[in-house]
């Protein structure tokens, strides 16, 4: 039967509406009346995930598994009714929607194989020492244990696998932590027939009701009601630098503050080292045109930047890139806020000194087409608004004279979610003083390739250092995104009788 959306939020195992509403703005079809949610809300629904936690927080890692794994079912189950939704109000293909949608499902499957072998509790024991002079040693055993409930924000840019049940609400459920969503309003259906997957998921493994809310709005006050209600003790959220660093605030100025886990952007440069460019430049720029506008480049690991040394050969890569892209044409981006900021963002870095256009693009209304730019390295670091991310299919060649001022170009960025060195073997010696300096300015740092696409995988990390995120020692992506939602908590001469099954 097709699933028809009704537009309320989801709290504590029932639908319900309120009195503020907004309309969606799909791509195609009808708009949707969707629930607004306030303060109210808020509220229900984080009292049920404290409820919930004092059964869901002690639940064992077998039952969290099975619910994770039945959550992915669910999901697979509505399969064809999430592409059609996600489709409707994004404007994405249908292929893009079913990979994000089986990339979403595996990293629950995957999560669920994680906490089945323990690993992540970090497990500790020291045994007793009575008879230790000159004093004796108590029993300690070490456990990562939930935190409590987690506020997650849905991401405009993947209405799966960074939303509803994606990475955050992931790793938050694995961990045993309730989960409170704020759904994001650019695809308030689709994030509403996950929400319909996960409520059948608990119906179907007997959890608690209030172990995962979905509260839909578009208001600031609900963000902020939601970060600061006392019961959420972390955040998880993707989205813009100034949307993410006013939640942040809000959660350092909380009575007892709480981390605040977001990914706020990057412009993920690459550094084309000089072989590379001279054996490759045409190559490299084609492949560089098809990440830049992979998913209309509203991807965060966007790789909005080239830094390359000047000669002969960047024409060659920069006349392949501009080729390449003019062929792109216009592209659906996922709002119509994203279309107006990056019209903005492509205005003001074409109207900076020293800024050379090599392919003028367009946005009218929706659509975008690409654009790239060129500017000198001097013209680069004498500029920082040339440093900002740019959300969609823009990129900006920034040359050089040489190594040396490309590792000065390295030296100065702002953090990261990836940097990347193209390079061939020639270039070995010339690529090994920006190691160092690379590895202290992203999460992922990349040898050839592009930063487009991100694995999920235990080794993957996904995240930087600020601006790319606000903690720089977490990653969204991979099962090591679990310790996250997990404190370490040490039992001293404990009973066994008191003490979790994790430890006897």
């Amino acid at each position: 039967m097709t699933y028809l959306p009704h537009g309320k939020h989801l709290i504590a195992g029932a639908w319900t509406g309120s009195d503020d509403t907004f309309a969606s703005q799909p791509v195609t079809g009808d708009r949707l009346t969707v629930s607004s949610g306030g303060a109210t809300e808020v509220d229900r629904a984080c009292q049920a995930a404290e409820d919930a936690f004092l059964t869901y927080g002690w639940t064992t890692r077998e039952a969290r598994a099975v619910f994770l794994e039945t959550i992915a079912e669910e999901i697979d189950a509505r399969g064809d009714d999430i592409t059609r939704l996600g489709s409707a109000e994004t404007g994405l293909p249908e292929a893009r929607l079913q990979g994000e949608r089986g990339r979403t499902t595996g990293q629950l499957r995957m999560f669920a194989d994680h906490i089945r072998k323990g690993d992540y509790l970090d497990r500790r024991h020291d045994e007793a020492l009575p008879d230790r002079q000159p004093l004796p040693r108590p029993d300690l055993k070490m456990v990562q244990r939930p935190i409590g409930p987690v506020a997650v924000f849905g991401a405009s840019n993947f209405p799966l696998a960074f939303s509803t049940a994606g990475g955050d609400t992931a790793a938050a459920l694995a961990a045993g932590c309730p989960v409170v969503v704020k759904g994001h309003p650019a695809h308030p259906a689709t994030g509403e027939i996950v929400a319909d997957a996960i409520a059948a998921a608990i119906a179907r493994t007997g959890m608690p009701s209030g172990t995962f809310s979905l509260i839909q709005g578009t208001s600031h006050e609900l963000g902020g009601a939601l970060v600061r209600h006392p019961l959420i003790r972390a955040v998880g959220f993707t989205g813009s630098l100034g949307a993410g660093r006013a939640l942040f605030d809000l959660c350092a100025a909380r009575p007892e503050p709480i981390p605040f886990f977001g990914e706020l952007g990057s412009i993920n440069p690459v550094f084309v080292m000089p072989e590379a460019l001279a054996q490759r430049g045409a190559e490299l720029g084609t492949a560089w045109a098809g990440s830049l506008t992979m998913g209309v480049g509203q991807f965060c690991t966007n790789p909005g930047v080239v830094v390359i040394p000047e000669g002969e050969a960047v024409t060659t890569f920069t006349e392949a890139a501009a080729k390449a892209l003019a062929d792109v044409g216009e592209s659906v981006m996922l709002t119509e806020g994203i279309a107006e900021a990056y019209r903005r963002g492509v205005a003001e870095v074409a109207g900076k000194d020293g800024v050379q256009e090599l392919l003028r693009g367009t946005c009218d209304r929706r659509k975008a087409a690409p654009a790239i730019y060129k500017v000198s390295a001097e013209d680069w670091l004498a500029n920082e608004a040339l440093s900002e991310e740019v959300f969609g299919p823009f990129g900006i060649v920034v040359t050089t004279s040489g190594p040396e001022q490309m590792l000065e170009v390295a030296r100065n960025l702002k953090g990261q979610l990836t940097v990347t060195l193209q390079m061939d073997d020639a270039d070995m010696e010339v690529a090994k003083p920006f190691v160092p300096v690379l590895e202290r300015k992203a999460g992922r740092v990349l040898v050839n390739g592009f930063p487009t696409g991100v694995e999920v995988a235990d080794a993957m990390v996904h995240g930087g250092p600020y601006p790319a995120s606000t903690n720089f020692g977490a990653t969204s992506v991979g099962t090591m995104a679990i310790r996250r939602f997990l404190r370490p908590v040490c039992y001293q001469n404990m009973p066994n009788q008191l003490l979790l099954k994790d430890l006897v």
